[in-house]
């Protein structure tokens, strides 16, 4: 049997469901499902994703039986909908419109109005005597089908202006002679001469004619829709949001409705709930007498479809439904129907054709992380959906969003108005103004700003990039769901639409606005929730107060078992690691209180103790620095009472400690004492040719045991102040840059000889303290079993077990990472995800090693790849117990745990295997969860301490 490659959707019935997304795309499979739901739906049918994927397997030619099946599909087609296609009497047109398993807003192309010709017009003006109608859908077909089919899916790389470009400006000169405003105002004459003229520039531009078949047209653009998965927008769009380049889309091959037939006619996108803020109401925009290119183009400035809708800025519109009220309620009654069928919020497409209401596309709707959250909390005190889908419902990046600033009140009270727009990106943005995309992502990346506005007249798919580089987006035309509100939604990105007293000129690179002036480079504010531009930058505050937002954290605990833990250097970070509900620190950087603020003191301590030349001067110089060691650490441990601290012996190599500018260290000498020239050679001593891999970490302390006895007396003596003072504290004692179990037993015996100190001096018979060590060394990870022995907890340190196991250095990875991720040498950056199929591997090795020695052996991971929801996910799945990040992260990690958590059950449940993401992880995975589980349940259990040799978890010493 043949493939089958088409799939027929029609009033009624359709041969696809909702459930075929991956066959089908989106597109088709929602307009499959409202046509099984028994909603007005035009009939068409659908090419596969498979047909996409088998076209460029086969150098861009159509598989050979496709053509035989897509006539077949239009016979019925033109069935059910009553005309013929290339008919000269009763012609049927049809649009061809892309549909990838996960959207992709005006990413790939559309082409409307196919079908249209010298043979087809006269019939259609007779049919439906309306000749200004299809002179406007002829000329539209030419615009789109020039742009679309024969430059870009012909790789056509125009010299200066592309075609779309020239027509346009072609149109323009014309309603400029003619003094016209809109697009709309142009008669028939006006658009017989532009398609004439069209023609003409199409031959000389192209250097080919404007096809004038149909079945041409439609071949064309079938072929053009696949070509556009490979567009360069596309691929770039794809990089952003993680979307696999394999998938192929598919093509939506539909009758056309037309909402460009007169003052009856309109057409609109619309969202069952803002997405923008959530609320819930029935919200969108429509147009009078236009095609849905003109709504997202951002071409025309839409009209808010019902009066609850309403802003300050549309109040003066009028609305779908107070112009067309029969049609708006057949609308708001099947919006109502699609939410409670998909119990999510829709992004609904329609066409109002001469008053009959058309359903051209349904699919979840973008939102922005405030949107994202609440909608969950509402539809789960609707009990339209239950508390896992809720915590489902927003993706871990979203909440990102919400860690972002808004624009101060007060100093907005204050500030400069310069005008108003659409909010439709919320939260507040500041930077210096460019009017291109390619400006955008070239000031950002060579550092001539470090925040940008994007500034355009409208934006179009073309400027993704820049889009995604600028920290807010300011258009002057468009609506709430042009393309750039479409797009600035998904990704969380301030943005203001629709400001139509902004002049913007992109020659000049100048935005006028109420007689003032505004250049390149020149600062502004945004408020995307409200719309508002305000001159030069506003404070910002932190958005994290909405009680909703730690509701929906607190439920997201509930459902994860791994724990979440801060990467936290100061008491002050404690605190706001703390507030963002971390449940310890995962690492404590010693060597971060000798910068920073009130940090000169106890530096040169630290200094007079690198430039000692006797133990007594370096005990000496130790014993002066210990206090302030101690009276920071005891802080952050009072900060996270009753929660685990992870703190890691120094670190750095002590020569970052020496000054090397001729000031500072003669500062140095006079107070201590010594010449300038005993400065100068120390420092020299401590140079090293490759410090990352020399004199630091636990060759410190087995070098200078005196160092190692300082800091682990500061840490036990706090713990036990803090213990005498009734504040329960659990230290972890972390030794770092260990590759040797031998060396994990060298620093034991001080830790042990100190906690015998300690004990006698605080008079405590029973003291909780976890000793342990910071895998970071491939070859630590490789001898887990014998580092297990001397060790109750392992932290990998992800960030230093990447750049080894890789070879990158993470300080100059930055010079060739850009074409190593463009040629897809390397799928994303390691640094910022788990490199899951090697270094992952070494994570999982060593877990698994850890425990088979030591089942109860406490595992965390320290590195940013903590607060990264796929590492997360990975992480979960090799039994970890915790994973730490920065504290802005926290909340990300928090609720990608629990999401990982709510997976892996409902896989359980179904009897499927584990996720795409930990696909590597082995069979060993399960009992690693259930020996993390039984290593947290112990640690929970102090016991009375045996011997030094033989430690439980978390034990009384």
């Amino acid at each position: 049997m043949a493939k089958k490659y088409v799939y027929a959707f029609g009033p009624g019935k359709a041969d696809g469901t909702a459930a075929m997304k991956n066959l089908l795309g989106g597109k088709g499979a929602n307009l499959a499902e409202m046509c099984n739901l028994g909603l007005p739906v035009p009939a068409g049918f659908t090419i596969t994703t498979d047909c996409c994927t088998d076209y460029f397997a086969n150098k861009m030619k159509f598989p050979a039986e496709l053509m035989d099946q897509v006539e077949k599909a239009l016979k019925a087609v033109e069935k059910t909908m009553g005309m013929k296609f290339g008919d000269a009497k009763n012609p049927l047109l049809v649009s061809c419109r892309s549909g990838a398993r996960m959207s992709m807003p005006g990413m790939m192309e559309t082409v409307l109005n196919v079908g249209l010709c010298l043979k087809t017009i006269p019939g259609l003006v007779e049919k439906t005597k309306n000749e200004r109608f299809v002179y406007d859908s002829y000329r539209r077909l030419m615009m789109m089908y020039s742009d679309v089919v024969m430059e870009k899916a012909e790789g056509i790389e125009p010299k200066e202006k592309g075609i779309r470009l020239q027509l346009e400006e072609i149109m323009d000169e014309l309603k400029h002679r003619k003094g016209y405003k809109q697009d709309t105002d142009m008669t028939v004459a006006d658009l017989k001469e532009l398609c004439e003229k069209f023609k003409a520039r199409i031959k000389a531009s192209l250097g080919k004619s404007f096809p004038d078949d149909p079945m041409d047209q439609l071949k064309g653009g079938i072929g053009a829709v696949f070509k556009s998965w490979n567009g360069r927008r596309a691929i770039a769009y794809r990089n952003i949001e993680g979307i696999p380049h394999e998938w192929g889309t598919a093509t939506n091959v539909q009758a056309m409705v037309f909402g460009n037939m007169g003052n009856s006619s309109a057409t609109g996108v619309a969202f069952t709930r803002n997405p923008a803020n959530g609320e819930r109401k029935f919200f969108g925009e429509y147009l009078v007498n236009a095609q849905g290119e003109d709504v997202v183009a951002g071409i025309r400035t839409p009209e808010p479809i019902n009066e609850a809708t309403k802003s300050e800025h549309t109040a003066h519109l009028v609305s779908l439904e107070k112009k067309m009220p029969e049609a708006y309620k057949k609308l708001d009654d099947i919006q109502k129907k699609l939410e409670k069928h998909y119990k999510n919020m829709q992004d609904l497409e329609f066409t109002i054709q001469e008053g009959k209401l058309w359903m051209l596309q349904t699919r979840d709707g973008k939102r922005t992380g405030l949107a994202a959250l609440n909608m969950a909390m509402d539809m789960l005190e609707e009990r339209l959906i239950d508390v896992e889908t809720a915590l489902q419902r927003v993706k871990p990046a979203q909440l990102d969003e919400l860690l972002h600033p808004v624009i101060d009140p007060v100093a907005e009270k204050q500030a400069t108005l310069l005008g108003k727009g659409l909010p439709a990106g919320p939260g507040g943005a500041f930077g210096s103004i460019v009017f291109s995309a390619h400006d955008a992502v070239d000031w950002v990346k060579n550092g001539k700003a470090k925040n940008v506005i994007l500034v355009r007249e409208e934006t179009n798919p073309e400027d993704i990039e820049g889009m995604r580089a600028a920290d807010g987006i300011l258009t002057a035309r468009g609506g709430m769901t042009s393309h750039a509100a479409l797009v600035a939604r998904g990704w969380g990105k301030c943005c203001i639409v629709g400001a139509s007293d902004f002049h913007i000129n992109a020659a000049t690179k100048t935005l006028t606005v109420k007689g003032k002036t505004l250049r390149e480079g020149d600062v502004v504010t945004l408020n995307g929730t409200k719309g508002c531009v305000y001159e030069k930058r506003l404070a910002m505050i932190d958005a994290t107060e909405n009680p909703r937002f730690q509701s929906f954290l607190k439920l997201a605990d509930k459902y994860k078992a791994m724990k979440v833990r801060a990467n936290a250097d100061t008491p002050a970070d404690a605190k706001i690691a703390r507030s963002f509900g971390a449940e310890g620190i995962g690492l404590f950087r010693t060597e971060h209180m000798f910068y920073g603020e009130g940090s000169d003191e106890p530096l040169g301590y630290l200094r007079q103790m690198i430039l000692s030349k006797t133990v007594q001067e370096r005990r000496a110089a130790l014993d002066k620095l210990f206090p302030f060691v101690k009276r920071d650490l005891k802080a952050t441990m009072q900060a996270m009472a009753g929660f685990p601290v992870t703190i890691r012996l120094l670190d750095p190599p002590l020569h970052e400690f020496v000054p090397h500018s001729s000031d500072k260290q003669n500062d140095l000498a006079r107070k201590l004492n010594i010449s300038i020239e005993d400065v100068k050679k120390r420092g020299e001593e401590l140079q090293e040719v490759n410090p990352m891999l020399g004199h630091r970490g636990v060759r410190l302390g087995i070098t200078y045991p005196e160092l190692t006895e300082m800091q682990v007396r500061a840490i036990l003596e706090a713990a036990a102040e803090l213990q005498k003072e009734g504040v329960k504290v659990t230290p972890e004692i972390m030794i770092p840059v260990t590759c040797n179990p031998n060396e994990l037993k060298d620093q034991k015996a001080i830790v042990n000889k100190v906690v015998v100190d300690v004990k006698a001096k605080y008079g405590l018979k029973n003291f909780e303290y976890l000793y342990g060590t910071m895998i970071e060394i491939p070859r630590a990870a490789l001898l887990a079993n014998e580092m297990a022995g001397e060790a109750e907890f392992f932290s990998f340190g992800t960030n230093d077990l990447t750049q080894m196991g890789f070879g990158f250095s993470r300080d100059d990875m930055g010079s060739f990472v850009g074409p190593y991720l463009d040629k897809k040498v390397l799928p994303e950056d390691p640094f910022l995800s788990s490199d899951q199929s090697g270094i992952g591997q070494l994570v999982q090795y060593g877990v698994e090693r850890g425990r088979s020695v030591k089942s109860n052996l406490k595992i965390g991971v320290c590195g940013e790849h903590g607060g990264d929801p796929a590492s997360v996910e990975f992480f979960y799945g090799l039994g970890l117990n915790y994973v730490s990040c920065s504290p802005f992260r926290v909340p990300i990690a928090r609720l990608a745990a629990a999401q990982a958590e709510i997976k892996a059950k409902s896989k359980a449940k179904s009897g499927g295997g584990k996720s795409k993401k930990s696909s590597s992880s082995s069979k060993k995975s399960a009992p690693a969860k259930k020996a993390a589980k039984k290593a947290e349940k112990k640690a929970a259990k102090p016991a009375a301490k045996k011997s030094p040799a033989k430690k439980p978890s978390k034990k009384k010493k």
